[in-house]
């Protein structure tokens, strides 16, 4: 059994991939994590459910967390919705839906965590991407969504800095998690898709969960207490070339 170390974490999207990571790397830290997902599942002290489109489910999420763990100091964001396709191939409908759950999640959940942090600190980190950097063709909405929450967190941060709760995100490449391999398995070749997206990596391999987990656990960390605004890119080297 974990002995806590004063902490409490909110982390969403936390049934699986880097999500669950999170959780677990939270959890060896020591502190005590409700877990969030529309599924059920999340390997944490608390399990909430709730979609991240929905502000009644999120706020009663939060009130249920509230009452069994106290109110988070700490606030991971790792939800997320996506769709794979260009601009012509996307629906507005579905630009909203992933603005919904990936953005404007992101601002119900400051909404509804932050408050709490104002007299004690806290610390915030949204799951962005390295394609919010880059024209992204096969996901044209997902990487739009993502650049829209870099400027969300860099506007989060200096309004809420001082309350001294600081608030960052990591920009993971190619993470080898169930999804980025159903992604691979909808091709012709599935392997020679992995094999072609490990060659964007300069680094030669695609990166883990447990590496972005590694990564969060630092800037939530009280090691990291001036470090606010920023996009810490983990992605083996693509953003240099981007091959």
């Amino acid at each position: 059994m974990n002995t806590s170390n004063g902490h409490v974490a909110l982390v969403t999207g936390a049934a699986s991939g880097i999500g669950a990571a999170i959780v677990a790397r939270l959890r060896a830290d020591g502190v005590r994590v409700a877990g969030l997902d529309v599924n059920s599942g999340a390997d944490s002290d608390r399990n909430l459910i709730a979609d991240m489109r929905s502000t009644s489910a999120l706020e009663a999420a939060v009130e249920e967390m509230k009452r069994s763990l106290g109110a988070p100091d700490i606030l991971v964001h790792a939800a997320a919705a996506s769709f794979p396709g260009g601009l012509f191939d996307t629906t507005p409908q579905t630009f909203l839906d992933l603005y919904d759950v990936n953005v404007v999640g992101a601002v119900r959940l400051l909404q509804l965590c932050t408050p709490a942090m104002r007299s004690r600190g806290g610390a915030v980190v949204m799951l962005s991407s390295i394609n919010a950097d880059y024209a992204t063709p096969s996901l044209a909405a997902y990487a739009a969504t993502k650049a829209a929450l870099n400027n969300l967190v860099k506007t989060a941060a200096l309004e809420l800095a001082p309350s001294k709760i600081r608030v960052n995100a990591v920009a993971p490449a190619s993470i080898d998690t169930p999804l980025l391999r159903d992604s691979f398995a909808r091709t012709n070749d599935p392997e020679q898709a992995r094999t072609n997206n490990i060659a964007r990596h300069p680094l030669g391999r695609l990166g883990t969960a447990e590496e972005v987990a590694e990564l969060v656990s630092f800037l939530v960390s009280d090691r990291a207490q001036w470090i606010t605004g920023s996009i810490y890119p983990i992605d083996g080297g693509a953003g240099v070339t981007r091959r």
